[in-house]
């Protein structure tokens, strides 16, 4: 029986150049976003707030972050599994820094689950964009074929 196994870890760099790419995204698109990057465990690694982005979607990004490597997925479809199932939305949901919609992404290297990445401030659907921007810059994809790294 192995005791141990070999992980992946995101670095520290990586992280700051996600953030950056997904703010500058943002500032293509004309808003204002704040990007938290945090690792397997949840811990936030990297984080930037664009130039005029609202001081409380700092929190929501984080939670965003969170939530999608907390649960695996992408917070949009964590919002969606749930939402046939309101008791159960709920009571996920009023957990401490779990965010169910969309902007929040999970990061992916070879199949292993090495973090998340959340971003707040802009309507959901570019939230998501600036979110995919930010692990397109570092090599990554979201989805099924998240298997690059």
């Amino acid at each position: 029986m192995e005791v141990t196994r070999p992980t992946r870890k995101l670095t520290a760099m990586a992280a700051h150049e996600a953030v950056r790419a997904a703010v500058s995204r943002a500032e293509e698109l004309g808003v204002a976003v704040n990007v938290s990057i945090v690792d397997a465990g949840g811990r936030e690694i990297a984080f930037l707030r664009g130039d005029g982005a609202f001081l409380p979607s700092g929190q929501i990004a984080r939670d965003k972050a969170y939530t999608a490597v907390g649960f695996g997925m992408p917070t949009g479809d964590f919002y969606r599994a749930l939402s046939g199932k309101p008791d159960v939305l709920s009571g996920i949901t009023g957990q401490p820094h779990v965010a169910a919609f969309p902007g929040g992404l999970p990061i992916r290297s070879d199949g292993e689950l090495i973090g998340g990445i959340g971003v707040s401030g802009a309507s959901a659907e570019q939230d998501d964009i600036c979110a995919k921007a930010g692990l397109a810059a570092i090599g990554l994809v979201t989805g099924p074929e998240q298997e690059q790294g």
